[in-house]
Parts: structure tokens; C-alpha cells; sequence
């Protein structure tokens, strides 16, 4: 009798389970979703958040974020990852907000103390948000929090923890934010609007459907069929660091920022950072939080502010700006000098920035010609020629030098190409 009842207390539970309704399927960002939050993880990897779902990078399944965050349940209202150079201890921190309580996140790992009332790690900064995304100094004027909620945007400078409002009702209400590489998306619907992360500016044809870009699905792309360079067929046209440490890579009618590399490398029009010059550069160098753009016999100089901005009066030519007669090669200004180092051919002509009329102060013969750009870093300086470069210690060595060194290839690490 006791082993029928055991066998039909089994029976009657597979019964039960048979008729349980089906787990859940994973949610598919191809359907054309709406994100609740979207922020880069401290390796670049950009995490995109829907209910306790979560997509790691722009290809790939949903998984249960609570894998990746443990201790955090449910949905998530906002998502970003800090900016504070001068706060190691709080650089690179997740931070994900739930109605009125903010989680911190370092490798996954939930710090102590969390979750906290939002009040208490960003004063004056509302419950409940719709989206948030970091904004550091020189894309914003101080490290800053964009906290999004209906249309008011909450600007919170980190350094300061102060708040000011702006409204921008001419923007979709986002419902998530994300920056990658310099840009700025609100995310609403499926969609995507880019905009100015100071004055909220939309500039181009907005929305676009995030599926063509942000993620891998059938039929959609905005790239065709377009497969990545190969490191072999590089030819860079310029580069430089700019005052604030942003490095750029030219090439054609694009150009790269590189020094974000952990965020991944993708190419943008010129006229998108520059939009005065439409046609490319020839040599472009940074010096005194400026940057000089040379194409043909014209140099335009753009301040290298939050954003670059064209001063009035350019541009000019390069006769007039720095007493040469164009086309330039290359230029290079090394840091903390105020010497613009321009390749002309097979030579290295030497001007004095801080010299009012400027002139060649100096001419001395190079080992190379051909040279298609030049960096100069705290490693000292590269010459680019095709996809190779020609790597001198210092300006003085390079001056001395009668023989090239080894040329060393352009790498995957370097730009993103294909090895």
C-alpha cells in the first residue's frame, strides 16, 4: 500500500510538471526592443540591459544579469561607468540604478556598502531615472554624470558633486544612453538619436534603427559587405595627441581615435570632428590646445576644447601661418616643445611656434622620403610610411640620423586593422 501511494505521489508530480508553463524564452534584440539601460564595462565591453536580461557586446545571446551582477535583482532603470582619473578608487566603477538605489560594481563585483539611496552617492540627482551616461572633461567641460529623466537632463560634475538642469525637449525621451568612441546615442524604442552632450544638438537624419549598428542581425547592417582593413594595406595620412591626450589617426575622408582602444576602433568621417574640411589632410599637429589641420596650401586651426571649434579667420595658408610654402608631408610637435617638426620630401624643416613671423629655423636632410605621418609620444617618434613605421628615439636622434632604422609594421593593437 505505502509503495502505491509513493508511485502515485510521483506520477501526479510529473503530471504536475507537464502542464507548469514553459520557462521564459530569452529576450531577442533583433525583434526590435527597447533597452532599459546600456554602459560599457571597465574592459570596453558594452553591456545592454533589458528586464534581468543582459547582452554582453554587440553580438551574441541574452543572459541573466544576475550572472554577471550578483546580488542585483530585477530590472535596471540606468546604467554607467565612472570617468574619475583622480579618483582611482572610484575610476571604471558600473554603476546601475533601481528606482531610488544605486548599486557600484568593480569586475563584477558588488562593493560594500551597496546598494545605497542614490541621495547619498549623487546629491540632487532624481530617483526613478530613464537613462544616464558618464561625459568626461574634454567632451564635457568637467567629468561629468548626463542623468536623464522624462526631458530634463541632469548634469552632475563629479569633482563638485553639484547638479544643474537643462531641459531638452527637442530630444526623444531616452530610455537608455550610451557613449562610445566620442558620440553620444540616446536609445528610445528601437531606435537611436545622436547628440551633443552639452547643448543636446541633433545634427544629421535621426532616428535610426539600432539594429543596423549596435547589434549583429539578419538583414540588417549599415556596412554592406564590408570586411575589416587588413594592417597590410594601411596608409595613414596624419596623426596626433592632442594637449589632452586624445590620439587620432587619419586616412582618407575618416579618421580614428585610438587612445580609447579598449572600447573598440571604429572609423568616422573627418567633417564629423572638423567639419570645415571636407576633403581630407595631408599633416595635421597639436600644440598649445590647438590643433592644425594642413591640406594643400591652407591650414585650419581648430581650438581642442570639448569640441573643436574653427578659430575665426581660418583658414589660412600655410605661407602665411607658418612661412612655408605647402603641400606638407608630415608634422609632428613633440610634448611640452614648441617646435612643429614639417617632412617636405626628404627633408625636416624646423619652425619656431613661439617666434611672431615664423620661419625655418632649421633644415636638416632625413634618411627617408615618401613619409606619410608623424607621432611623437612621451616613447618618442614614429614615421609612417605605407603600412610600416620608422620609430626614433628623440627629435635630435631623428635629426641625426644617416641610416633608417628597422621599419616596424602596423598592428591590429595599434588601429584595429585586420594582422
Amino acid at each position: 500500500m505505502e509503495l502505491l501511494v509513493t508511485r502515485s505521489l510521483y506520477l501526479c508530480a510529473l503530471f504536475a510538471l507537464s502542464l507548469a508553463a514553459p520557462l521564459p524564452a530569452a529576450p531577442d534584440r533583433c525583434a526590435g526592443i527597447e533597452f532599459d539601460a546600456i554602459t560599457p564595462d571597465e574592459k570596453g565591453t558594452a553591456l545592454f540591459f533589458i528586464g534581468d536580461h543582459l547582452w554582453t557586446g554587440f553580438t551574441g545571446p541574452a543572459q541573466l544579469s544576475n550572472l554577471h551582477f550578483r546580488g542585483l535583482s530585477g530590472a535596471v532603470n540606468a546604467a554607467f561607468r565612472m570617468h574619475n582619473t583622480e579618483n582611482p578608487d572610484d575610476h571604471d566603477h558600473i554603476y546601475l540604478f533601481q528606482n531610488d538605489k544605486v548599486y557600484s560594481y568593480f569586475n563584477q563585483n558588488l562593493e560594500e556598502g551597496y546598494p545605497k539611496q542614490i541621495q547619498e552617492d549623487f546629491p540632487g540627482v532624481p530617483t526613478h531615472l530613464d537613462a544616464a551616461v558618464e561625459c568626461p572633461k574634454g567632451e564635457c567641460v568637467t567629468d561629468s554624470v548626463l542623468f536623464f529623466k522624462g526631458h530634463d537632463v541632469h548634469v552632475y560634475d563629479i569633482a563638485t558633486k553639484t547638479v544643474k538642469t537643462k531641459t531638452w525637449s527637442h530630444l526623444p525621451s531616452c530610455t537608455s544612453a550610451f557613449r562610445w568612441l566620442e558620440h553620444y546615442y540616446c536609445f528610445h524604442g528601437h531606435n537611436f538619436t545622436r547628440f551633443h552632450p552639452i547643448s543636446g544638438e541633433v545634427t544629421g537624419t535621426y532616428p535610426k534603427d539600432a539594429r543596423h549598428y549596435f547589434m549583429s542581425c539578419p538583414n540588417f547592417g549599415h556596412g554592406g559587405d564590408r570586411k575589416p582593413l587588413k594592417c597590410s594595406d594601411v596608409k595613414l595620412d596624419a596623426a596626433t595627441t592632442d594637449d589632452g591626450g586624445r590620439k587620432y589617426f587619419f586616412t582618407g575622408r575618416v579618421y580614428l581615435r585610438v587612445d580609447t582602444h579598449r572600447d573598440g576602433f571604429h572609423p568616422f568621417p573627418i567633417t564629423r570632428g572638423w567639419k570645415e574640411v571636407n576633403d581630407g589632410v595631408d599633416a595635421v599637429f597639436s600644440y598649445s590646445n590647438r590643433m592644425y589641420l594642413i591640406k594643400g596650401d591652407q591650414v585650419y586651426i581648430y581650438k581642442a576644447d570639448a569640441h573643436f571649434t574653427l578659430i575665426e579667420g581660418y583658414p589660412k595658408t600655410v605661407k602665411e601661418e607658418l612661412g612655408i610654402e605647402g603641400p606638407v608631408d608630415a608634422a609632428f610637435v613633440c610634448p611640452n616643445q614648441h617646435t612643429v617638426h614639417i617632412i617636405q620630401g626628404n627633408m625636416m624643416r624646423n619652425i619656431d611656434l613661439t617666434a611672431t613671423p615664423r620661419v625655418i629655423d632649421r633644415e636638416l636632410p632625413l634618411p627617408l622620403s615618401d613619409i606619410d605621418a608623424g607621432l611623437c609620444g612621451e616613447n618618442g617618434i614614429n614615421l609612417f610610411k605605407g603600412s610600416q613605421f620608422y620609430h626614433y628615439e628623440s627629435a635630435m636622434i631623428l635629426a641625426a640620423g644617416r641610416i633608417a632604422p628597422q621599419p616596424q609594421a602596423i598592428t591590429s593593437a595599434m588601429m584595429g586593422c585586420q594582422d
